[in-house]
């Protein structure tokens, strides 16, 4: 066994990230005992919330994931990929098409987060997990947010009509990070 000093990093962060969450909880049990917090009761009256708020929310769910499953039966993802080559042909781009690979993950990401786990695990499946694909689609997945989903839980469960200026602003976000995972895979990775 190795020191602390002389392990690798890598045996480090892993020792580390296995017992960051369960001191957390256990800092937060010893506060609340310490400010006399009735942490049971607590605990019942935050979890009755949380469903009153998951079942209120359900409606916004089942239409959200309703159009996603649509869109991904009828092969909108296939027909646009096609498309995008087409044109990146035509424009002289035709060695970068590689990457439209990620462009269903790309898409479905802002959507639903399950949909682009699944995508993802389709890229894995297809071109492993440390291919380029691979580190690009999991760069990608970091860098962006499941934009639609965030927007239909969090204003469903307040009853906001009027998103103003939200969903561009997230959906800017969205660009600015699958660019950048692009970008990241092909200085980082490449």
């Amino acid at each position: 066994m190795h020191s602390l000093f002389e392990m690798p990093f890598r045996e480090v962060m892993d020792t580390f990230s296995q017992w960051v969450i369960p001191v957390v909880m256990l800092l937060i049990v010893v506060w609340a005992a310490l400010k006399r917090v009735p942490m049971y009761e607590s605990f019942v009256t935050g979890a009755k919330e949380g469903f009153d708020v998951a079942v209120m929310i359900i409606p916004y769910l089942v239409a959200m994931l309703f159009v996603i499953k649509v869109f991904m039966a009828s092969g909108f993802f296939d027909d646009l990929k096609t498309a995008v080559v087409w044109v990146m042909g035509h424009m002289g781009l035709g060695a970068y098409t590689e990457t439209l690979d990620v462009l269903p993950l790309a898409l479905i990401r802002p959507l639903s987060g399950s949909g682009a786990q699944g995508v993802l695990n389709d890229i894995y499946s297809t071109h492993g997990p440390d291919s380029f694909i691979g580190l690009m689609a999991s760069t990608m997945m970091g860098s962006t947010e499941t934009t639609f989903y965030v927007i239909t839980v969090y204003f469903g469960a307040v009853q906001v009509k009027k998103m103003r200026h939200t969903l561009p602003a997230c959906l800017i976000a969205d660009a600015a990070g699958i660019i950048a995972a692009v970008v990241l895979a092909y200085i980082l990775f490449a």
